[in-house]
């Protein structure tokens, strides 16, 4: 199943990440700052979210915040009318386009290998983001003599 791929790479290979049940979904942050998960997995329909479907048997949504160069190289030149029910396709989140998410429901064959791959790409922007705000709060305040 794509599911337990998913989760098991996230688990063995992407370090320094704390996974929260919230909702029905999986949120997937790097470090302790549960601002922005890099990554969710949504297995269930609630009340702020049915656009999916996600209450048919087995199926998921995984959601993946890509860098804007990416989300614009798949979706730029696209004036679909997206299915958000659709099973093995990338589109723009429903609700997080804005932000450069994209998801998928139920990965296969070589969209679970592309959808791996923005995973790993999610997460280097989340680890850089982390890094960036705590060197800066290391540094302290900027000072002026």
């Amino acid at each position: 199943m794509s599911l337990q791929k998913i989760e098991n790479h996230i688990s063995k290979n992407l370090h320094n990440v704390q996974k929260l049940d919230s909702f029905g979904y999986n949120l997937f942050f790097y470090g302790t700052d549960h601002v922005l998960p890099f990554i969710s997995i949504a297995k269930s329909d609630n009340e702020y979210d049915s656009v999916s479907n996600l209450n048919r048997d087995g199926v998921f949504r995984v959601n993946i915040g890509v860098s804007k160069e990416t989300f614009n190289k798949l979706f730029a030149n696209s004036k679909k009318e997206w299915d958000f029910t659709e099973l093995n396709s990338f589109m723009p989140h429903p609700h997080y386009a804005a932000q450069n998410f994209i998801c998928i429901l139920n990965p296969l064959e070589n969209n679970l290998i592309y959808t791996i791959n923005f995973i790993e790409e999610a997460y280097a922007i989340a680890k850089n983001r982390f890094d960036k705000k705590h060197s800066i709060e290391s540094k302290g305040p900027n000072r002026s003599p």
